[in-house]
């Protein structure tokens, strides 16, 4: 039950009460009455006093207690009333010990009805008061009328007494239920983390719980209308009155929210939540009841995630969602007028050297710097944010080409002055990409997404054409891109359809030209553009990272080519397999694992496989490669190195790597017999390999004259089309079929 509720049934109690014990009291006057009547015990004067008695207790019972009860100025009348009962007592009494009646019995139960009204306790001291003295006399009495009064008077105070008795353990009840409930939802409103105010729409503050010290800092009798105007932020103050007005004015039952800052007593300014429920319908609160909650702290972390949200960490510039949503309002702000918006996107060349050389404390160092020299040549006007990494864009309204072009000359020789980087100088430079568009273009200006797209592609142009430089968007670049991506398209399309085949070389031993292996070459069989070399397709799977499946499926189609042969042919026992590795495969984390894999599903015997790596791969991450190169060899598998004399292998490291073969690069073999120097590195290499017990194999022979100095040099083994293109795999089962090999 409510708090309203309970003192409602509470007044309508205290009503009934004041009403049944007042008709009681008029019962028992005119019951003695007509005893005096009867006894001829009293004389006209005490039967005027008796009806006026009982005229009064009537007029009593009649009034509408309801109104009555809760005012603060009952107690007092039913004070009043019972002295008023207590002196009629006593003159009645007085007469009784005069006249010898038996009436005073009666007169003690009107006392003991009213006292039930105002004092509760007394009443059953007063019941049984009454009994007894009314029996005493009774029994001096042979009358029997009087007799009959007697039992009906006995029966009335008896249940007078029961009445009187339990009102008034019903009361105490109340009471103390209402005492509890009010410590109660004090101790909660003042511990509570809301103020709480009763405002009365044309009387003021009307209630203010003590949580308000808290909360305000204020002393709850201080809360006015006027302080409430007063604390109340300028900038909210027409807010906070509209809000007022449609809760004062909405109705009962209606709720509203609304946030404002307010002034606490000690002049902080704090974030507050209000809530406020219009209950003016509601006796006795006749008000709306307000809530004030302290938010700050929330508001504080609210601010807090939005900038992070719309921040970068680092140089407290906006991020990629902060300028997007610029760049969107700039494209709305321009539509109209027709003006030119231009973007730049600006990376830094080689960034990640100077994190892996200096650490990523200088490198945050290079990018706070680039923000600060890239900020210091823009206007008030511009949008400089930090995309991500090394990337900064940058929005600028209202200028032509001309003007782009110039700014980004400023912003390369500003991002080119010398750095002081720990206790090492550094020069940096940026690859630029310029692109603008007019906002007035099409029905709704150009697309935010589009001109980032273009931005971006002029900025990689112009680190294809050789970085520290900028590009204007052409869309001709578009045009790459799309054609690339249709490429890869093809490719994936291709791996699905099984288009690629796989081509072998054959590699001979040079003294006999003896077949001792082969070399995987892949080919694409084009649905239409029929058999395609691999410079056509080996750069983009390379750049797009499909070299990875590709060169898995080589993997595969080698090694169960391998174990038909040594079904078919027993001089296939004696022969070996390359596979080109890329530097993209060999990255790869699940490389070893994919060779082993193969090797097992396949058969093919791990000794007849000769893995090929560039000598260039070998000098990425040296740890990390020599690891790998430890398990592939783990495996049983052989390792070649590609290309070999094109690189930048010292001795020392080649001694590091658990490699097998050396392959001297075609460059060499096509000079060899015209260029004194390539003659002279190719003997190197070959002396090298017999230093360090490696065989050697070299590429591109295609003359005798090759073939007879590179016996002469030592060279073991050879490859070129001067022994035979790379073919079918049936060309090679043709040669090992031949009983001469």
């Amino acid at each position: 039950m409510s708090e309203s509720a309970r003192e409602q049934h509470e007044s309508d109690y205290r009503a009934r009460q004041i009403r049944l014990g007042t008709w009681i009291a008029v019962g028992v006057i005119l019951i003695g009455a007509v005893r005096v009547q009867l006894d001829w015990h009293g004389g006209p004067w005490l039967v005027s006093l008796m009806a006026l008695a009982g005229a009064g207790q009537a007029g009593l019972a009649m009034l509408p207690w309801q109104r009555y009860a809760g005012s603060p100025w009952m107690p007092r009348v039913m004070f009043v009333w019972w002295l008023a009962n207590l002196a009629l007592l006593l003159a009645f009494t007085a007469y009784d010990v005069a006249a010898l009646a038996i009436f005073p019995a009666g007169v003690t139960l009107v006392l003991a009805s009213t006292a039930a009204l105002a004092t509760e306790r007394e009443v059953v001291g007063f019941g049984a008061v009454s009994v007894l003295g009314y029996l005493g006399l009774v029994v001096t009495r042979d009358r029997p009328v009087t007799g009959t009064l007697a039992a009906l008077t006995i029966a009335l105070m008896l249940g007078v007494t029961w009445f009187c008795a339990r009102t008034a353990s019903n009361r105490r009840r109340l009471d103390a239920a209402r005492r509890t409930a009010e410590r109660k939802v004090e101790a909660l409103l003042e511990n509570s983390s809301d103020a709480v105010l009763a405002i009365q729409p044309a009387g003021g503050v009307t209630y203010a719980s003590p949580s308000v010290r808290t909360v305000l800092g204020y002393e709850p009798t201080f809360m006015t209308n006027e302080l409430l105007m007063d604390i109340t932020h300028p900038d909210y103050l027409a807010t906070a009155v509209e809000w007022w007005q449609a809760v004062a004015n909405g109705g009962p039952g209606h709720t509203a929210r609304a946030e404002s800052r307010v002034r606490r007593a000690d002049g902080a300014w704090i974030w507050v939540e209000v809530i406020g429920t219009n209950r003016t319908g509601e006796e006795p609160l006749n008000a709306a009841v307000i809530s004030i909650r302290d938010i700050t702290e929330r508001k504080e972390l609210e601010e807090e995630l939005t900038r992070q949200a719309f921040a970068d960490s680092l140089t407290g510039m906006p991020n990629r969602a902060l300028f997007r949503d610029r760049l969107e309002h700039a494209i709305a702000r321009n539509r109209r007028g027709g003006g030119r918006i231009t973007l730049l996107l600006v990376d830094l060349d080689d960034f990640k050297l100077v994190n892996d050389s200096l650490g990523h404390t200088a490198g945050d160092q290079l990018i706070a710097t680039t923000a600060l020299r890239l900020h210091q040549q823009l206007r008030a006007a511009d949008t400089l944010a930090r995309l991500g990494g090394d990337e900064f864009a940058i929005l600028v309204e209202d200028i032509n080409e001309i003007e782009a072009m110039d700014l980004a000359e400023r912003l390369l020789t500003a991002i080119r002055r010398p750095l002081r980087l720990g206790n090492r100088d550094v020069v940096c430079s940026a690859s630029i990409g310029v692109a603008t568009a007019k906002a007035g273009e099409g029905d709704d200006g150009p697309d935010p997404g589009e001109l980032l797209r273009n931005v971006d592609l002029a900025m990689y142009s112009a680190k294809g054409a050789g970085r520290d430089r900028y590009a204007l968007f052409d869309p001709a670049m578009y045009a790459d891109i799309m054609r690339e991506a249709e490429e890869r398209a093809e490719i994936e399309r291709a791996l699905a359809r099984d288009e690629f085949v796989v081509h072998y070389q054959p590699i001979v031993d040079l003294p006999t030209s003896r077949l001792i292996g082969v070399e995987a070459l892949v080919r694409w069989q084009h649905p239409v553009r029929g058999l395609l070399g691999p410079n056509t397709f080996i750069p983009l799977a390379e750049s797009t990272g499909l070299i990875v499946p590709l060169g898995r499926y080589v993997l595969r189609q080698a090694c169960e080519q391998l174990a038909r042969w040594r079904d078919e042919f027993p001089s296939a026992a004696a022969i070996r397999v390359n596979v080109n590795l890329s530097a993209r495969q060999f990255q790869h984390e699940g490389l070893v694992e994919e060779v082993s894999g193969i090797l097992a599903e396949t058969g093919a015997d791990p000794h007849q496989i000769v893995l090929e790596i560039t000598e260039s791969l070998l000098m990425q991450d040296t740890d990390s490669t020599i690891e790998t190169l430890g398990r592939l060899k783990a495996l049983g598998v052989r390792l070649a190195i590609d290309d070999f004399g094109t690189g930048y292998s010292s001795l020392s490291y080649l001694k590091r790597f658990p490699v097998d073969i050396l392959k001297i690069d075609r460059s060499f073999v096509d000079g060899i017999t015209t260029e004194q120097g390539d003659a002279t590195l190719a003997e190197a290499v070959v002396q090298l390999g017999r230093a360090l017990r490696l065989q050697t194999v070299a590429e591109g022979i295609e003359t005798a004259e090759q073939w007879s100095t590179l016996q002469d040099l030592g060279c073991e083994f050879g490859q070129g089309y001067l022994f035979a293109r790379p073919g079918a795999a049936s060309e090679i089962s043709t040669i090992l079929g031949d009983a001469r090999v």
